[in-house]
């Protein structure tokens, strides 16, 4: 197999006008020239990452950082969701100011999704917004949470409520970081890219069905080239519909499957991890498809078999009728969403044809409860 090395350019509606996306193994090495070129006469740099993947790259990182000329500093945060909070916004914002990070200055992102929105929302507010490079180190955020600029932080009622669009100044995705990625989390990053081949192409849905032992397993060289179909299909949506403004389809088709897994990952006090909420959400929308769309009926079987190649969870009635379900019912209301008493839901008509379904939330807690 020859080696991938992938490179898109992204556009968006302000100047730069486009950012690229590199997708390479050891593309990490290549973080200070792509910083360069992006943020010319940047001085200093902070890197904002989690414990543990500072701990396994973040030297790497900071050593290429510093040999270009760059005085580099490091805001370092908890692992899990829950430094997507309020409290980490405003501490981030304040070391990011005693680092005397300036306007032409720049931060890069190392880490998950949890990292990358953080870090996003901390470019976008610092001095009305200085640059940030992407680099992820999970596969949910190389496939889909780094790319398209959409950055935010939870509260209480629900999952990503405060946010902003925030375009990366760049996006450099190495598929050897996936080598430190525990199996739990490399699964979970697969149900973006079930949800990608489901919406867009039933050819790289089947290339992930091929594949899925590499992928569990975080083989770079395999998982190079699938990587970057996901983000290809990806971008082309959301080079369409930046904002998420379009009144049908548009990057909303995004949302397949995270209606009802925000619901539950939120429900579950996210003890369950986004990708595995997506899965679960996945058999829901197949279920409200087959009810609603028209779609065939033998989709949900393929849709829970899939999922579990991967070894994710496909058993959505044991979840849905279990304690969750309350609280994933309360959490409906407060869908981003949500226009007046409807829900605009992704759903297919079969593989590669999705559709946007307008349900009212009891109309589609009765599609689930099976009424």
């Amino acid at each position: 197999m020859e080696p991938t090395d992938f490179r898109l350019q992204i556009p968006v509606p302000q100047p730069p006008a486009s950012y690229g996306v590199r997708v390479a193994c050891g593309a990490l090495s290549d973080v200070a020239r792509v910083l360069r070129d992006a943020v010319r006469g940047a001085t200093r740099v902070a890197i904002v990452s989690d414990h543990q993947v500072m701990a396994a790259h973040g030297e790497r990182l900071r050593g290429a950082l510093t040999a270009s000329g760059l005085s580099v500093g490091a805001h370092v945060v908890p692992v899990g969701e829950a430094s997507k909070s309020m409290e980490e916004l405003t501490s981030g914002l304040d070391v990011l100011l005693a680092m005397g990070i300036g306007r032409g200055d720049a931060i890069v992102a190392l880490g998950g999704g949890v990292v990358g929105d953080l870090a996003g929302l901390l470019a976008h507010l610092l001095m009305r917004g200085v640059a940030v490079i992407q680099c992820p180190s999970s596969l949910l955020a190389q496939v889909d949470a780094s790319v398209g600029g959409k950055v935010a932080i939870d509260r209480p009622l629900g999952k990503n409520l405060v946010g902003a669009f925030h375009p990366p100044a760049g996006v450099i995705v190495d598929p050897e970081l996936l080598r430190t990625l525990p199996k739990r989390h490399l699964r979970a990053g697969a149900a973006e890219m079930i949800k990608h081949g489901l919406l867009f192409d039933a050819a790289h849905l089947d290339a992930l069905i091929a594949a899925a032992e590499d992928i569990v397993a975080g083989e770079p060289e395999s998982c190079a080239p699938l990587i970057a179909t996901s983000i290809a299909l990806k971008a082309g949506c959301v080079a369409a519909d930046p904002f998420e403004r379009a009144a049908e389809g548009g990057r909303m088709l995004l949302n397949l499957g995270h209606t009802i897994g925000h619901a539950l990952e939120a429900a579950s006090n996210y003890a369950m991890l986004h990708g595995e909420a997506v899965g679960l959400g996945l058999c829901a929308a197949m279920r409200v498809s087959i009810a609603r769309a028209g779609a065939p009926p033998a989709l949900l079987e393929h849709v829970c078999a899939i999922l579990e190649r991967f070894g994710l969870p496909s058993d959505f009635d044991r979840v849905w009728e279990g304690e969750l379900r309350g609280r994933a019912v309360a959490a409906l209301a407060r869908d981003k969403k949500r226009n007046a008493e409807v829900l605009s839901y992704i759903a297919l008509t079969d593989i590669a044809h999705p559709v946007v379904l307008q349900l009212a939330p009891s109309e589609l807690v009765a599609i689930l409860d099976g009424r």
